[in-house]
């Protein structure tokens, strides 16, 4: 079992551990409601733009010169169907004789259904991504009741093949959650490796749909031989609503298709309209600006916390739990830690919210898929209204100030996160 830096034992189907605040997803709905208020409480005191959303991904309807009679499940439908088939295709790189696309309310869905579907009772499914699964792509594996082995790397991904013999589904990442990126000749050798078995492939292609073609020159998704994959609707470059676009073989996403629909899981119809202004403005040089203003960041952070505790991927910047925990107790003077690495990164998060008007994507997940607190894909707009990479930098870390000083009073951490609500 893996520990953090601090001896605990990471929880099952997580990478990093909770703790006595912290507990589980119910407690990080109630985490989210806090800052829900905060931002409640910001919008009315100080106003509509006193609330900065700096998460990296936008979650939004955005509709330009729509006729709002057209927001409607059947009537979008029966318009945007067609049209979203052929904008889903391109942006995801499928041929229209092969391949077809459906939305979902979320990836998380999407996920789920893909899964339940190519997945059987005890089949053995192999994840690989540069670092490991995201716990969405876990979930998904045991509700579809298959066994489950996660592999870093080509390498680890080979010793799997080798140790277990078999594989019936293969769940690739190529952006993992630490937004490391697998190569592309070691995506080709483990789709090589994958079809020699027999197996079915899925890919989780969150943010990769766009990062990989944009910003490393890989073809898109269904360029490769896959059977399917699924993107989100709210991730860099594209402008929302959060929805998950899945495409594939046609056969399979009939059956997933109707499966969805059993479920409930499908995307409003009346969303279409925004699904197809989303796709039709996506532009790949979104996608680099948002990297090197991210970069810019990075750049300033390091002044304040120094290089070794500011991590740089080749596409985002991020500090690590275990290395805010310790800024927070080496500013505290504290000896002993009084939480887990995460419950530092969530008041690090709440902190930002409430004095800063930050949003930060620790908040965007539930649970979170890292206990990392990420600064990625930045819309410079939001940016430069706050006040630009240096204000950033700056208030990142006079939160680290006020995060220390909330662990040196017991309960305090735990009113921050839970009870912090007028």
């Amino acid at each position: 079992m893996q520990q953090d830096r601090f001896g605990n034992s990471f929880s099952e189907g997580l990478a990093y551990a909770r703790g006595k605040i912290l507990t589980s997803t119910a407690d990080d709905i109630i985490k989210l409601k806090v800052a829900w208020q905060h931002i409640r409480s910001r919008r009315n005191k100080l106003g509509v733009d006193e609330v900065f959303l700096l998460g990296g991904l936008e979650r939004n309807l955005q509709l330009n010169d729509i006729d709002l009679s057209l927001m409607d499940d059947e009537i979008s439908a029966a318009l945007f169907t067609d049209e979203i088939k052929a904008l889903g295709l391109d942006h995801l790189g499928g041929q229209r004789e092969k391949h077809d696309i459906f939305v979902f309310n979320r990836l998380t869905s999407a996920l789920l259904t893909a899964a339940d579907v190519i997945i059987n009772d005890g089949d053995t499914v192999i994840g690989v991504s540069p670092t490991y699964s995201h716990p969405s792509v876990i979930r998904a594996v045991e509700h579809s009741r298959g066994k489950f082995t996660d592999t870093a790397g080509v390498g680890g991904f080979h010793a799997a093949v080798e140790r277990l013999n078999k594989a019936h589904v293969v769940f690739l990442t190529r952006l993992s959650v630490s937004y490391e990126i697998l190569p592309e000749n070691d995506i080709k050798e483990i789709l090589k490796t994958a079809r020699a078995l027999g197996a079915k492939i899925i890919v989780d292609d969150a943010g990769g749909a766009r990062v990989g073609p944009a910003c490393f020159n890989q073809p898109k998704m269904l360029e490769y031989d896959v059977d399917i994959g699924a993107t989100g609707l709210d991730k860099y470059g594209t402008t929302g609503p959060r929805l998950g676009l899945l495409g594939g073989d046609k056969t399979l996403v009939s059956k997933i298709r109707a499966r969805a629909f059993e479920m409930g899981v499908e995307a409003r119809q009346l969303l279409y309209p925004a699904v197809s202004q989303s796709l039709k403005n996506y532009k790949p040089e979104k996608v680099r600006e948002r990297v090197l203003l991210t970069k810019e960041v990075g750049q300033e952070l390091k002044l304040f916390l120094g290089g070794n505790r500011v991590v740089e991927t080749p596409v985002i910047v991020q500090i690590m739990a275990d290395d805010i925990l310790e800024i927070a107790l080496e500013r505290s003077g504290l000896n002993h830690a009084p939480c887990v690495p995460y419950e530092a990164t969530a008041g690090l998060a709440m902190i930002m919210l409430r004095d800063h008007g930050i949003v930060s994507v620790h908040f965007a997940g539930l649970p979170p898929g890292t206990a990392a607190l990420m600064i990625k894909f930045l819309k410079p707009e939001t940016l430069e209204r706050f006040g630009g990479p240096k204000k950033l930098a700056q208030s990142i870390n006079s939160s680290l100030d006020t995060l220390a000083n909330a662990l040196k009073t017991k309960g305090t951490l735990k009113h921050l996160l839970l009870s912090d609500i007028e």
